[in-house]
């Protein structure tokens, strides 16, 4: 269907504006089918145009277009966010910023780049320079760093480095949706009404992280019993400062079952432990292993690393995407455990919804505190259902980030009340990304 406006931007954008059906489906989606709900409410959800941005001239000519006829617009990069945070609920334009994708300068402890740079690559050229990423999600290899940034929060790197608002960011180049879009760079403070916003207080086209020395990490698997003896292990080694760490992963058995690549060299019926560590530090890892029960099993050289498929690749989200994959029943949550009663509140859950909800943790610092995210595999029946596991968790004291809202405010995650004042100032029309974060009737002009 022709809308009334294609005709100036094509002449604005030329051959870089598509309206190609299966261009625009396609282009209009992320990975929101992790949920059940998202998936029914927002599979027919579609963008009228696609723009493909070439230079951030061209996403401010479009921005200024976009205010003038009052279309909303939608900024995507790689489309691997799970909570429909590139999903246009509106229509309108989705602006296609993959192509920024140009490394600008890796320096000492630093790399700034383009929004649509894959974070695979950057990773890759920081290596060259000795340095390497501090974190990262498990979609890295086609995950753009603009994406991260504004959908994202923690990932591997995170049991050392923390998340995203831990001084992951430190700087960013931001565009306004107004008659003349404002270049904004943005430091310090200001980044919180930025990260993890959805894209909804304003268009991120280039940023600047940290790096950090690069090491050489050995990859494990450790074996336990139970759940419990796994827990503790984690715990335990998360917290000993003398051992560098990339990834800490604990999966209550069924859930390591349904990584088929992996399922030759993991124990049957045992929870697993997935390590990222120093290759020098593997001594201590067998050692610690050994007091606490476990069972070293399959591991990988420092020398392979990223060379093939990594336990990483197991982790964080993967680790529900390898779920759905065996069966499509499976969804998940995302939440937080306390730093000290774990255990307790891990014991309540299984205790009260058994085989329902099978355990999966992240242990990560967030705010110079260690503790386990959880990610829990859930066997989704109906939305009802669903809220009530939610409301059991919180009501024992563990809030949940919701992942089946494509609403910020639900979701629990980031600043809010900063975002909405920002989205005031940068975006008078209430055009970008519209429907992601509660806003006033009156606040749009």
């Amino acid at each position: 269907m022709a809308v009334e406006w294609a005709k100036e931007m094509s002449e604005l954008v030329g051959e870089r504006f598509i309206t190609e059906k299966r261009v625009k489906e396609k282009l209009s989606k992320d990975y929101y089918w992790y949920s059940p709900v998202l998936e029914a409410k927002l599979k027919e959800k579609v963008a009228e145009g696609i723009v493909a941005a070439a230079s951030e001239e061209e996403v401010a000519a479009v921005l200024s277009f976009a205010y003038r006829n009052r279309i909303p617009v939608t900024v995507r990069g790689a489309g691997t966010g799970n909570y429909g945070q590139a999903v246009p609920l509106s229509g309108g334009i989705v602006l296609d910023v993959s192509g920024l994708d140009a490394i600008r300068e890796i320096g000492n402890g630093y790399a700034r780049v383009q929004c649509g740079v894959k974070m695979g690559l950057i990773e890759k050229e920081a290596r060259k320079h000795g340095q390497e990423l501090r974190i990262y999600p498990s979609t890295y290899m086609v995950a753009t760093v603009g994406g991260f940034v504004s959908g994202g929060s923690g990932g591997i790197g995170s049991i050392t480095w923390g998340n995203l608002w831990d001084g992951n960011v430190l700087e960013a180049t931001v565009y306004t949706l107004e008659e003349q879009p404002r270049k904004l760079v943005v430091s310090g403070g200001e980044l919180l009404d930025y990260i993890h916003s959805y894209g909804t207080t304003g268009v991120l086209t280039e940023l600047v992280i940290p790096l950090a020395p690069a090491k050489e990490w050995q990859q494990n698997v450790v074996h336990f019993d139970t759940l419990e003896e796994a827990t503790l292990f984690a715990e335990r080694l998360s917290k000993d400062e003398s051992v560098g760490k990339r990834l800490v992963s604990v999966m209550e058995w069924p859930i390591p079952q349904f990584f088929k690549p992996l399922i030759k060299v993991l124990e049957p019926g045992a929870a697993a432990v997935l390590l990222e560590i120093e290759e020098s530090a593997s001594p201590a890892l067998q050692e610690v292993a050994q007091q606490a029960g476990g069972r070293c099993g399959h591991r990988i050289e420092a020398s392979s690393y990223k060379k093939s498929i990594s336990l990483s690749d197991f982790t964080w989200n993967h680790t529900t995407l390898w779920a759905i994959k065996t069966d499509p029943t499976l969804t998940y949550l995302q939440a937080g455990l306390s730093a000290t009663g774990f255990m307790q509140q891990l014991d309540r859950i299984k205790t009260r919804f058994g085989s329902e909800v099978l355990i999966h943790q992240e242990w990560m610092k967030a705010r110079g505190t260690i503790a386990p995210a959880i990610l829990p595999i859930i066997r989704y029946t109906t939305e009802e259902r669903l809220n009530e596991i939610i409301g059991y968790f919180e009501s024992i004291g563990v809030p949940v980030s919701n992942p089946h809202t494509w609403v910020l405010d639900d979701g629990g995650r980031g600043e809010i009340d900063g975002m909405r004042l920002r989205k005031r100032s940068n975006d008078p029309r209430q055009l970008l990304n519209p429907g992601k974060i509660v806003v006033s009737d009156a606040d749009a002009s």
